[in-house]
Formats: C-alpha cells, sequence, structure tokens
C-alpha cells in the first residue's frame, strides 16, 4: 500500500478528521499512522512523518502533503469524480471560501471549545465565541437555503462537509444551539456514515487527557 495518513487521536484531532473525511469519501485504499498527542514523544514521532511536525500528513505515491487543505486540494485534483468540490464554478468558489474561512479563522471557538468527541459538557460561551458561532451558523444556513434548506452544504458532502463536521462536533460537545437549519446539519453529519465511523473509533481509544487544565 503506498498510501499513507499520519492522523493524532481520533477522539481530540480535529484537523486530522478533515482529512480523513475526504479521503474516505476518496475511496483510495490506505494504513493509518495514528500518534497520540500531547505525549513527551509526540513531536519527535511526527517528525518522521510530516516536516511541519503537526497533524495530519499524507504519504501518496511519493509525496508527503501536510495541511489539512492541502491534502483536500489534493484529493479533489487527484479524483475529480468523487466531487469533493462543488462542479460549477460560483459554487466551488464558495465552497473554497468557506473552507479557507474554516482554516484560518474562528480561533476563539477552538480555544474555548476544543474538540472532545466523548465529552459533553455544555459551557457558557465568551463574547468571542459567541461571534464565531453565529458566523458558522450563518455560513451553514446561507449555503443550505442555496441547496433547499436541507442535506449537506453543497447538496451531496464534500470537503467544505469535512471541514465543518469537527465544529458539529464541538458544538455537540458544549451543547451549542445554532438556528434551526443549523441544528439539521448538525444532526446530517452526526448521522453521516462516516462521521460516525470516526467517532465508534474516537470511543474506543485508550488515551485520555483533560482538556481544561
Amino acid at each position: 500500500m503506498d498510501t499513507t495518513l499520519v492522523i493524532g487521536n481520533k477522539n481530540y484531532s480535529s484537523w486530522s478528521l478533515r482529512a480523513w473525511l475526504p479521503l474516505r469519501q476518496a475511496g483510495l485504499s490506505f494504513r493509518e499512522e495514528v500518534i497520540p498527542l500531547r505525549r513527551k514523544d509526540t513531536a519527535e514521532r511526527i517528525l518522521t512523518w510530516s516536516p511541519s511536525g503537526k497533524v495530519p500528513a499524507l504519504l501518496h505515491e511519493g509525496n508527503t502533503i501536510w495541511d489539512s487543505l492541502a491534502i483536500g486540494e489534493y484529493l479533489a485534483d487527484l479524483c475529480p469524480q468523487v466531487g469533493l468540490l462543488p462542479a460549477e464554478r460560483p459554487a466551488r468558489a464558495r465552497a473554497r471560501s468557506i473552507i479557507a474561512e474554516m482554516h484560518a479563522g474562528f480561533v476563539a471557538l477552538r480555544k474555548e471549545c476544543p474538540m472532545d468527541m466523548r465529552a459533553h459538557r455544555p459551557a457558557e460561551l465568551s463574547a468571542d465565541t459567541q461571534r464565531d458561532v453565529e458566523r458558522i451558523s450563518a455560513i451553514w444556513e446561507d449555503c443550505l437555503e442555496a441547496v433547499g434548506g436541507t442535506g449537506f452544504l453543497f447538496g451531496a458532502p464534500g470537503l467544505a462537509d469535512a471541514f465543518y463536521a469537527p465544529v458539529a462536533s464541538r458544538f455537540a460537545t458544549y451543547g451549542i444551539l445554532p438556528g434551526p437549519l443549523g441544528q439539521a446539519y448538525m444532526q446530517q453529519v452526526q448521522e453521516w456514515p462516516l462521521y460516525q465511523e470516526w467517532l465508534n473509533a474516537a470511543r474506543q481509544e485508550a488515551w485520555d487527557f483533560n482538556l481544561t487544565a
């Protein structure tokens, strides 16, 4: 097998989920190399695979692609028939825009509500995090209204959904409720068989650490 995806703990690594979902959608056979985070040897182990020292990293046919967005774009180019990005140019541009916004933004939400798929601990949000939640809810509503109000962000599951799936997980963990369309989208993501596959694996992991410390 010439394809390996290097990821962190499935329970905690949101960026790993963003790479794993489109790789599974692409239908490529691959090996997972899971490196537990927050251990003394974590950085050293990751550096043997990824020049950035971070996960995820995709090794495919002699190429190393690190960073979730780069991996997603690589897979969209490699397997255009899968439809990771919308076929129509305006929708594709919009998908890339909201993916880039997720990739670069929402710092308050990331810091205050780290991904912990096994947990459920409703939280009071800071003003900055609440603004992130409102912006994400608006993104979801705009996309869903454009495709008829239900389903995935651009009709069929794709790269945009892979990037916002960890947000749906965070919202569930911390008891965050977007608007009605956003709540329907959260349910759609949580029922997505690939998301369920990842979630079930996360629940079986032995590694654990305290994110509130």
